[in-house]
C-alpha cells in the first residue's frame, strides 16, 4: 500500500479505505478498550487522530508509546466525531517503528526559543519550527516562480571568490595551507588557488557579469560574513536573493523590490494560512494586519535627505544621532517606517561616501543612485543600486576607496565593452522570513544557525 501524507489525507473530500500513514506520536491517551493516537508526518501543523482498539495484536506495546516514537498506521479513514478535526483513522494495524526513551526532550510543553536553540536538530519536529521551516521551504519556490515569471534566469554564482564584493574586509578565508604555514614571502603562492581565496559576501559582481549578456538574472544561494556581530538580524551564513536587470534603473529597481515583497507577503497569506496561523496566535498577534498593510499600501519613496530631515525633526531620542553623512540605524528605520509614514519606505539617493565603489554616481556629483526598502519591524530588507556603467568613474571610485584596479580587470571589461545601465538589489532571505512570520531572532528562521562562537550541528 502506498503512503499517504497527512496533509493530503486532510484536506480530502470522501474518506478513503485502507490508508497507509507513517509519522512519530505527539500524544497518546488511553480508555478502557481503545487508545487515541495523535500522529504527525511534518507535512503540515495538524495531527491526525488514530484510533487504536484493544483488538489489535500489540494493543498492549501501544499502550507503552512514548511521545517521539515513530509508527507506520494503516486503516480505515473515516469521519471524526471528535472536535475540530475532520477524519479519522481507524487502524487496522500499528507497526512500531521505534520507541523513544523517556527522557525524549520534546514533551507536550512549550520550551523556550533560547533551549530550543540548543537542541536545533529537534526543534523542527515542534509545531512552531515545524510551520516555519515549511514556510521557509515554500516561500523559496515561491521567489523562484516569481522571477521565472518574469523571464529572469538563475544564476550559480562562486561560493568561493576573489573578490570582496562589499569592500568591507570581513570575509571568511578558504584555503589548504596547514596551520602555521604562511607560505613564505608569498603567502598564498602555495595555496590551492594561488591567490587569497574567500567564502563569497554576494554573487552581485557575477551576476552583473550574466545580466550584460542574458539580460535579467538573479542569483539565490549562501552568503558569508566574518562580522562578529551578536545582534538579532546578523549570521555568519545566511542566504539571499540578488536579482540583476541590464538596462534597468533606478526607479525600476525600486519597483521590483516592492513588487518582490508584496508578491512574497500575499504568497504567505494564501497558500501557508494554517501555518501562518500559528505565528499569528503565538508569536506577533499584529502579523496579519501587517502582512495586509504591506500588500495594500503603496511603498512610501524618499530621498536620504529628506530621511535624515524628518528623524531630525521627529523630537525622538535616538541611541544612535541622525545626522547627514551617516548610515541609517535600525532605530531610525523603524521610526520611518512603523511612526511616521506606517508603511514600508524606499529611501534612496544615498551620500557616496557611505557606500561601495560600483554604485551609480548621481549628476550632483555628491550622491549614488542607491536604495533601501526599510520595512516595519525589521528595518532595511532590500539594498540596492544602479551600478556605475561609466568607465571613467567607475576608475575614479576605485581609486577613492582605495580599491585596486587590477583585481577587477574583469570587471572593467565589462565596462569597456557594450556597457548599458543596470541595476540590482540583494534581499535577505532570512530576514524576509522574519518579515512574513514576525520572529524577532535571525537565529530562529535558519535550521541551524552559525554565528560568533557557534558552529554545532
Amino acid at each position: 500500500m502506498q503512503r499517504t501524507k497527512i496533509i493530503d489525507l486532510l484536506g480530502s473530500d470522501t474518506p478513503r479505505r485502507q490508508v497507509l500513514v507513517n509519522g512519530w506520536l505527539r500524544t497518546r491517551r488511553d480508555s478502557k478498550t481503545f487508545s487515541f493516537l495523535e500522529v504527525n508526518d511534518g507535512s503540515c501543523l495538524a495531527n491526525l487522530q488514530v484510533v487504536a482498539n484493544d483488538t489489535l495484536p500489540n494493543y498492549e506495546e501501544l499502550r507503552k508509546l512514548t511521545t517521539g516514537s515513530a509508527l507506520a498506521v494503516a486503516g480505515d479513514l473515516v469521519a471524526s466525531g471528535g472536535k475540530g478535526q475532520r477524519w479519522e483513522v481507524t487502524a487496522s494495524a500499528v507497526d512500531i517503528l521505534s520507541v523513544a526513551p523517556e527522557t525524549y526532550p520534546l514533551q507536550k510543553k512549550r520550551h523556550s526559543d533560547e533551549y530550543l536553540r540548543s537542541i536545533a536538530h529537534l526543534r523542527p519536529r515542534t509545531n512552531k519550527y515545524g510551520a516555519l521551516f515549511r514556510i521557509r521551504a515554500d516561500t523559496a519556490w515561491a521567489i523562484h516562480r516569481f522571477f521565472r515569471q518574469r523571464g529572469f534566469r538563475w544564476l550559480h554564482s562562486p561560493i568561493i571568490t576573489a573578490s570582496d564584493c562589499e569592500g568591507a574586509g570581513e570575509l571568511f578565508r578558504v584555503t589548504t595551507l596547514p596551520p602555521g604555514d604562511n607560505g613564505g614571502s608569498d603567502p598564498f603562492s602555495k595555496d590551492f588557488f594561488g591567490a587569497r581565496a574567500n567564502l563569497t559576501v554576494s554573487g552581485q559582481l557575477a551576476a552583473e557579469m550574466l545580466a550584460l549578456a542574458l539580460g535579467d538574472v538573479y542569483t539565490f544561494g549562501p552568503t558569508f560574513r566574518a562580522e562578529n556581530s551578536n545582534t538579532r538580524r546578523h549570521a555568519a551564513e545566511f542566504w539571499m536573493v540578488e536579482p540583476e536587470m541590464a538596462f534597468c534603473d533606478l526607479s525600476g529597481n525600486m519597483d521590483l523590490g516592492e513588487a518582490l515583497i508584496k508578491e512574497m507577503s500575499r504568497f504567505v497569506m494564501e497558500e501557508c494560512a494554517a501555518d501562518l496561523e500559528l505565528f499569528s496566535r503565538f508569536v506577533d498577534p499584529g502579523l496579519k494586519s501587517t502582512l495586509a498593510g504591506t500588500i495594500e499600501k503603496p511603498f512610501v519613496r524618499i530621498p536620504y535627505v529628506e530621511a535624515v530631515t524628518i528623524l531630525q525633526r521627529s523630537g525622538q531620542r535616538f541611541s544612535f544621532p541622525v545626522e547627514y553623512g551617516s548610515d541609517l540605524q535600525t532605530e531610525h528605520e523603524r521610526y520611518l517606517t512603523e511612526v511616521h509614514f506606517k508603511a514600508p519606505v524606499i529611501v534612496y539617493d544615498y551620500p557616496k561616501q557611505i557606500k561601495p565603489f560600483y554604485m551609480r554616481v548621481n549628476n550632483d556629483g555628491q550622491t549614488v543612485a542607491a536604495m533601501d526598502v526599510l520595512v516595519p519591524v525589521i528595518g532595511e530588507i532590500i539594498g540596492g543600486s544602479q551600478r556605475e556603467e561609466r568607465l571613467d568613474v567607475l576608475e575614479a571610485r576605485m581609486q577613492e576607496c582605495n580599491i585596486d584596479p587590477s583585481a577587477y580587470e574583469w570587471y572593467l571589461d565589462s565596462r569597456r565593452y557594450g556597457s548599458v545601465i543596470h541595476s540590482g538589489f540583494g534581499m535577505g532571505f532570512e530576514r524576509l522570513l522574519m518579515m512574513l512570520t514576525g520572529v524577532a531572532n535571525i537565529r530562529d528562521v535558519i535550521p541551524f544557525p552559525r554565528t560568533p562562537g557557534n558552529i554545532a550541528f
